[in-house]
């Protein structure tokens, strides 16, 4: 079998309080999907070279700090781009490391739906960005149809849980109002999603 590899853009360590719970250590991937107006990686994503690595190569380097993720209940958080592209990457490494490692996927689920199935028993938390829950205020910030995300919302609750995802919902300079949030928000709740973290994009 072939080994995944992952493009692998950068690796962040001894993170805390953004990226799941516990120290944990961001690998940031190459690729997404959608084309965000105030996408902060954009630049990277376009310009930057991305390292492929083997699932075996990525624990190597991050298992240095195997005794704070221990400690702290962290582990490795998958991000991006898109980390869901990399679903078979994202199993075999969930294959390879300590299972008391929290893994964690970063993700606008902007990916089919076999990607998310993949990692629905990999992954320990997913992170959702769900940008806004009206289908005409995602497509004009994201240049994207919103119905792949949403379906894939109410996919990953019904296969995990609510207590395993995180929803994200921001609030985006001139693309939407603290209004708006908070209908994305309502809506969220009624699918039947618990944890949400409300917050204003920062543009510099």
């Amino acid at each position: 079998m072939t080994e995944p590899l992952y493009p692998l853009l950068a690796l962040e360590r001894l993170r805390m309080g953004s990226d799941g719970a516990g120290v944990t250590t961001l690998a940031a991937s190459r690729g997404c999907p959608l084309r965000c107006c105030w996408c902060i990686n954009r630049k990277l994503l376009e310009k930057a070279p991305a390292e492929n690595v083997t699932a075996q190569e990525l624990l190597d380097r991050v298992k240095i700090d195997a005794l704070y993720f221990l400690a702290t209940g962290g582990g490795v958080t998958f991000g991006g781009g898109e980390s869901l592209l990399q679903a078979p990457f994202i199993r075999r490494f969930r294959e390879l490391c300590p299972p008391e490692w929290k893994l964690c996927a970063e993700t606008s689920l902007a990916v089919p739906r076999e990607s998310v199935a993949l990692v629905t028993d990999a992954v320990d938390e997913f992170i959702v960005d769900c940008k806004d829950m009206d289908a005409e205020i995602y497509r004009r910030y994201t240049g994207a149809d919103a119905a792949q995300a949403q379906d894939n919302l109410r996919f990953l609750l019904d296969a995990v849980g609510p207590e395993r995802v995180l929803v994200r919902v921001p609030r985006i300079p001139q693309f939407n109002t603290p209004e708006d949030q908070a209908r994305s928000a309502e809506r969220l709740r009624e699918l039947g999603f618990t944890r949400l973290d409300l917050f204003d994009y920062v543009i510099k």
